[in-house]
């Protein structure tokens, strides 16, 4: 009895002394010919990061993927080296708020700040990046539950509208979608020419001219996804507004086009039955975000989902813009991590 006691004991010192399985968060870069012909010359070498649960060495099992879309001015890694990504997906886990699950997030940046999400000749095929290319090497290099029912799609602001727009576009992909506070719903209260400097856009010798100023990078890299000219350097676009001495002069029919490509109130127009087909359907929204435009565009996104029959879930909380996205209280926690428990298919 005593040796098997000894025995007993030795096993246990061993056990407790064996190092626990730890989360892992892994960087790669891929190699991308969607941006081959590019205009603004868009890398094809692509970066990804990657989080696997603790489960994935030992396990042998496969697991659901959610594939995280960045903001504006924001990369692959901003979500995790600032935000702490990686630690609320382990404490998401470990408190069974949600099953293990990869965790997919891709560089969508380009010079001017971001790519809107949308495919362009002059910033190149991003719908084949993400839904052809990318969701291609997870599947290829890491035991993931290879369908639709096991793929999420999520972003934050800016990809969070990526997220929707998206999902609408490539819903035979993607199974459920989560927007943190998106924007770009619709229109709002303000013109969108009010927002660039448009004096500095048509004086612009390169896209470096524009930095420094936010909205003026912001709306010429929408501008590049959805109103590009190929023929047209340095910004390679239309501009549907101009400063003509004192005044503004609207290109209405280049507004027409531009509200109808990016505005998500239009895209949904074409693919609401897309929508109908997911798991599942959330966004939310600060409703003291100063930009007010963007708080009435989703009010408003939201009840023409209604009017076309998609089921979806819509909410409104008391914060700004992104205060509340993160941390143990933030939505990512509390309200997109839940949502991809119910929506995704574990096994």
């Amino acid at each position: 009895m005593p040796r098997v006691l000894g025995l007993l004991l030795a096993t246990l010192i061993v056990l407790a002394s064996a190092p626990a399985a730890r989360a892992e968060i892994r960087d790669f870069t891929i190699a991308s010919k969607a941006f081959d012909g590019a205009k603004i010359g868009i890398s094809g070498q692509r970066r990804v990061r990657v989080y696997l649960p603790d489960s994935y060495e030992a396990s042998g099992r496969r697991y659901p993927v959610i594939y995280f879309l960045h903001n504006a001015f924001d990369d692959e890694k901003s979500a995790f080296d600032r935000d702490g990504f990686g630690r609320l997906m382990d404490q998401a886990i470990a408190a069974r708020a949600i099953p293990p699950v990869v965790v997919v997030a891709a560089d969508f940046s380009t010079p001017l700040g971001s790519s809107i999400y949308a495919s362009s000749p002059v910033t190149g095929r991003w719908d084949d990046f993400l839904a052809v290319e990318l969701v291609g090497w997870t599947d290829r290099t890491f035991r993931t539950l290879a369908r639709r029912e096991s793929r999420g799609l999520a972003g934050d602001r800016m990809g969070g509208h990526g997220a929707l727009a998206m999902g609408m576009r490539h819903a035979d992909v993607f199974g459920a979608v989560y927007a943190l506070h998106p924007i770009g719903a619709g229109m709002g209260m303000q013109p969108m020419w009010t927002r660039p400097n448009l004096e500095l856009l048509q004086n612009a010798k390169s896209l470096d001219d524009l930095k420094g100023d936010g909205f003026s990078q912001l709306f010429t890299a929408i501008y590049q996804a959805h109103l590009p000219n190929a023929d047209k350097p340095p910004l390679y676009v239309d501009l549907p507004a101009r400063k003509v001495g004192d005044k503004v002069v609207v290109d209405a029919r280049l507004t027409a086009q531009l509200i109808e490509s990016f505005a998500l109130d239009h895209q949904v127009l074409r693919h609401a039955d897309d929508l109908k087909t997911l798991r599942g359907l959330k966004f939310d929204w600060g409703r003291n975000d100063t930009v007010v435009d963007h708080v009435v565009s989703l009010q408003a996104f939201s009840r023409l989902l209604t009017e076309l029959g998609v089921p979806h879930e819509a909410e409104e909380y008391v914060g700004g813009w992104g205060d509340r996205t993160w941390g143990e209280t933030g939505r990512v926690y509390t309200a997109m991590l839940p949502f991809f428990a119910r929506t995704l298919a574990s096994k």
